[in-house]
């Protein structure tokens, strides 16, 4: 059954790359998660009133919106600060492919016409006439960075192709440690399209890293890196290293659309649903996965499909040869841009496994509210509900929430009210204020996150809403509320400061018990049918305070100076621990990689 689900995913690309070649549209590539032009695209969303193309809670964005949205703010006749031109011109030269004007627009062909006549205007033809696109008069080794964003370029009529490093090197000397902090992260990345229909992209990432107490210890309980996949342990005679970890990830998909406006994307790599520093719906805290996404976009709407295969554990416990066991996600999400300024989401989603791990096919109906399949099957499986919605307004402010719902009773919820195990749900608020105090650039967010006991696991331990042992929403899991506070500015034209706070309350769990706070336990493991809080069990607060100090050197090479405090207080004295240090690095097109738990 597994290997027939994989056949059919597989059968779903094939035949739409190849079953309508006449109906193709290019989809594009997308923004990688962490990339400095989201903040750029939400401060000016918000700034301008200006609509975007895009859906701002469905991440990543394709790199064709981001370019459109900024050239179409470019034009038109909106106030610009030279920051914001600075902005603009980095998501141009970041996106260099994707500078289609209406003086150069590209088509498609015709059904009587090749898709090879030298008749058309191909996107990568027209985005080389833009004035915006920059070139360098003297390529490196006359070959190596053409542009300033990218270090192997190739423009064809047909084809485009760009190539590019990835580093993220830092270190850091923890106080009352004898050993240093280290991340050691270098890969490549590529992405590539073919004629203005298919598109591609692979990156490939090794890492040797060395954590902070507090990351050893989730890793020891969850026998999982945050973020990663199979490890193995690491020593380094070079920084004096002896309990590190060595792992190997990468993020690969094909793209290409059914229709002008529907998109079918096959890959491997992670998605965030939301507007905010945390998801409670889907966020990118957990490992790679398998996923097959379609993507609806008309009139208002954005309705987006994804299919999941997932890991019901990590490697951990299992023999070099073994396979990890299988279960499986689909979930929908439908975005309504009501106005300019104000967006709704309704959210859905279903886990389940099954013996031998194979596919439960009826969840394929890509329409459906999978609670009402759920209700057919018998109710065997975990089935979530959320909500998500934004408003910008006053030109400043941008105001966001999410509601997830996994399983109520509204007469215990609001009317008898004695903390049943069974009233799990989460929540989040959020506000983002750009230009603050009317200082350019100068941008402040609060947010705040709950989730009850229990939100997000199931009866069958395998069907919880984690991945690889790791949360698919908020690093917490569940049993916790957290409250924090990010500010950012930038100074000057390639310094950029920012500051974050965390502050947080949970509950743990004693030996041999479950508050609710591990999705990994099933919740029929339960201390208690009643009475049940948030941060009940072993309770602890953390507050964490991150400052970061960033230099642009070039276009996306950084030089960062961190300073880390992290205070835990617990119940359980034996289980306060303070992590602080004082460190620095360079980055090269990857974003800030932070373990904010």
């Amino acid at each position: 059954m597994q290997q027939r689900a994989k056949i059919i995913w597989m059968a779903w690309a094939v035949v739409v790359l190849f079953g309508f070649p006449g109906m193709l549209a290019g989809q594009g590539s997308g923004l990688p998660l962490g990339n400095p032009a989201y903040h750029i695209l939400d401060r000016l969303e918000i700034k301008t009133g200006r609509p975007a193309p895009f859906h701002s809670s469905l991440k990543y964005y394709l790199r064709s919106d981001v370019a459109a949205y900024a050239l179409g703010v470019d034009t038109a006749r909106i106030p610009l600060t030279i920051r914001d031109r600075r902005d603009l011109y980095y998501i141009f030269r970041d996106n260099n492919e994707w500078l289609v004007t209406s003086r150069f627009p590209t088509r498609i062909a015709g059904p009587r016409e090749s898709i090879y006549s030298d008749t058309l205007v191909t996107q990568v033809e027209a985005s080389m006439e833009n004035p915006r696109y920059t070139m360098r008069e003297k390529p490196y080794l006359g070959f190596l960075y053409p542009t300033p964003a990218n270090m192997v370029e190739v423009n064809q009529k047909f084809f485009h192709l760009r190539a590019n490093p990835l580093l993220d090197f830092k270190l850091a000397r923890e106080q009352d440690d004898s050993e240093l902090i280290f991340n050691n992260l270098r890969g490549m990345e590529l992405r590539a399209g073919i004629d203005d229909r298919i598109f591609v992209y692979f990156n490939i990432v090794e890492t040797q890293a060395r954590f902070p107490n507090y990351v050893n210890q989730r890793i020891a309980r969850d026998q999982a890196i945050p973020g990663a996949g199979l490890y193995k342990t690491y020593q380094s005679q070079i920084f004096d290293i002896t309990n590190g970890y060595d792992f190997l990830n990468g993020q690969g998909y094909l793209a290409f659309n059914l229709s002008r406006h529907v998109g079918l994307q096959f890959g491997y790599g992670r998605n965030f649903i939301g507007n905010g520093y945390r998801s409670l719906l889907l966020s990118d805290f957990s490992n790679n996965y398998l996923y097959l996404k379609a993507n609806w976009r008309v009139w208002k709407l954005h309705y987006q499909n994804l299919f999941l295969e997932l890991a019901a554990q990590s490697n951990a416990g299992l023999g070099a040869n073994e396979v990890l066991p299988r279960k499986y996600m689909a979930a929908h999400y439908l975005s309504f841009q009501a106005l300019p300024s104000l967006s709704f989401g309704i959210f859905e989603s279903v886990v389940f496994s099954r013996p031998g791990g194979g596919f439960e096919f009826q969840y394929l109906n890509p329409v459906i509210l999978y609670r009402t399949v759920e209700h057919g099957l018998g109710s065997p499986d975990n089935v979530l509900i959320g909500l998500d919605a934004k408003w910008n307004f006053l030109r400043h402010f941008q105001l966001y929430g999410q509601l997830m719902l996994d399983e109520f009773k509204f007469k215990e919820l609001f009317i008898e009210r004695r903390g049943w195990w069974a009233n799990k749900f989460g929540m989040q608020a959020g506000l983002k204020y750009v230009n603050a105090f009317g200082l350019d650039h100068l941008d402040l967010q609060a947010e705040f996150n709950q989730a009850r006991p229990y939100t997000y696991t199931h009866r069958d331990s395998s069907s919880s809403y984690t991945h690889y042992n790791q949360p698919l929403a908020h690093p917490l899991g569940a049993n916790f509320r957290e409250a924090l506070f990010i500010a950012r500015y930038q100074p000057f034209k390639r310094v950029q400061l920012e500051g974050r706070f965390i502050r947080s309350e949970f509950g743990e769990d004693g030996e041999g018990q479950n508050w609710g706070g591990n999705l990994l336990l099933s919740h029929n493991s339960r201390e208690l049918e009643y009475g049940n809080e948030t941060g009940q069990g072993i309770n602890a607060k953390t507050s964490l305070l991150g400052l970061d100090v960033t230099y642009a050197l070039a276009h996306n090479v950084f030089l960062d100076l961190h300073y880390f405090y992290r205070k835990k207080d617990s119940e359980d004295d034996k289980r306060d621990d303070t992590t602080q240090y004082f460190g620095g690095g360079v980055r090269i097109n990857i974003g800030k990689q932070r373990m904010d738990f």
